[in-house]
């Protein structure tokens, strides 16, 4: 028994008990949908604001596909996230499992996307400059769907 319980504690202290991860995320500001659509008025650049929540599972599988856009075209297009129908725990530890280190706000009554006529989850709507809003794409996104509308919205800014 004894042999056992030092088995134990030694398995339990190599793991460290906790995760090592160190990424340490804050709560997500809260925005109603005449505040957010003001803050794409403000933005120089287009944007690319996606509508996620941690329990959808087609956003866990688009995740890293917006993390790599947002990589090779954040110098010239915003990536927005907006979490919604989700609580502040839940999507802090999503931002933290896929390292989305991008802009993201938290809007419980999924008033944005109501706003702008997104159905379900997850949604990915583009914005020229200054908030005008180009398309919007219901449902998971795919590589090709998000290159093209990422491609219209660099022609339309140049």
């Amino acid at each position: 028994m004894k042999k056992l319980l030092l088995l134990v504690l030694v398995v339990a202290a190599c793991s460290g008990g906790a995760s090592d991860d160190t990424t340490v995320v804050d709560d997500l500001p809260v925005v109603t949908a005449t505040e957010f659509e003001a803050h794409l008025a403000e933005l120089e650049k287009p944007a690319v604001v996606n509508v996620w929540a941690s329990w959808c599972l087609p956003c866990r599988s688009e995740a890293p596909l917006l993390d790599e856009a947002h990589r090779q075209f954040g110098d010239e297009i915003a990536f927005i996230g907006v979490d919604v129908q989700d609580s502040q725990p839940a999507a802090k530890q999503f931002l933290s499992e896929f390292g989305l280190d991008f802009t993201h706000f938290f809007d419980r009554d999924r008033a944005i996307p109501n706003f702008y006529g997104g159905l379900g989850t997850p949604i990915t709507m583009f914005f020229a400059s200054h908030g005008e809003l180009v398309s919007i794409h219901n449902g998971v996104i795919d590589e090709r769907t998000l290159a093209l509308n990422i491609d219209e919205l660099r022609q339309t800014s140049s």
